[in-house]
């Protein structure tokens, strides 16, 4: 498996591209125990509480649906790659975007590149997490994004994407 590249296992096994998009592979060998199984299952269904079952491409559908409903539209990008998330920034500046919603995840609290393209294309920003971060851990309170935001939507599960397109919308009215 590659990043950006489907499963050719899961699309054999004729899996839909929404949840081969979606998968996460795990792989164990005859030296893992029990206990670390049990800690997986665990951690995974944390995981899956916290963050909650949709998956992107539901996200995004329901983003869509909400700006098609108020004439306006957005591009959907995605990466685990710092560099490339300034790039897809510098992007919405070039192509003319008016507005950008932004979930840094792990970036948040380390990221002074994405601040620094943020405040360089001075495109009105909303930041969006799923989860409250100043509910967790002390370092997740910091963000070096919020500087560069109109707005934080935060705690509101994948909702907190269409209410950061309301804002986005009426900031820009």
């Amino acid at each position: 498996c590659k990043l950006g590249h489907r499963s050719p296992v899961l699309t054999a096994m004729g899996l839909p591209p929404q949840v081969i998009d979606s998968a996460v592979r795990i792989s164990f060998s005859r030296y893992n125990t029990q206990n670390e199984v049990d800690l997986l299952i665990s951690a995974v269904k944390e995981a899956a509480e916290k963050y909650g079952k949709k998956t992107l491409a539901d996200v995004e559908r329901e983003v869509r649906a909400y700006l098609e409903d108020r004439d306006a539209e957005c591009v959907f990008l995605q990466s685990n790659h710092e560099g490339e998330l300034v790039d897809m920034i510098q992007r919405a500046y070039y192509e003319g975007g008016a507005g950008i919603v932004i979930n840094p995840a792990a970036y948040t609290h380390t990221s002074v590149a994405l601040l620094d393209a943020l405040l360089a294309t001075a495109l009105p920003t909303v930041e969006v997490h799923i989860t409250d971060p100043d509910t967790r851990e002390p370092f997740r309170r910091i963000s070096y994004v919020r500087e560069a935001c109109i707005a934080t939507v935060r705690g509101l599960g994948t909702d907190g994407y269409t209410e950061a397109c309301r804002i986005l919308l009426e900031a820009l009215i």
